[in-house]
């Protein structure tokens, strides 16, 4: 009686897919992917003319000057009557 053996089957391999971020669009993290994170250059060269025309911006926090943090001290002195 001849033996039969099982063969194993090679895992597929898995890609990683990403969102483009200019349109969204499901796109393959590999090699292959030319526009990489971008679904095309259209959208690569959509979101570099976003960039040089400063549509985005980093959100910052206003920060008090000088004398607006001296005007708060003064207003408020720190009772010195308690201990720290």
């Amino acid at each position: 009686m001849k033996k039969t053996t099982l063969q194993t089957i090679p895992p597929i391999p898995q890609t990683t897919t990403v969102a483009c971020p200019q349109c969204g669009a499901s796109v393959a993290w590999a090699p292959t992917s030319r526009w990489k994170p971008f679904c095309s250059e259209r959208c690569k060269q959509l979101d570099l003319g976003a960039w040089a025309d400063e549509s985005y911006r980093i959100a910052s926090v206003e920060t008090a000057d000088a004398s607006e943090i001296e005007n708060a001290l003064t207003a408020f002195p720190p009772d010195l009557s308690r201990p720290h």
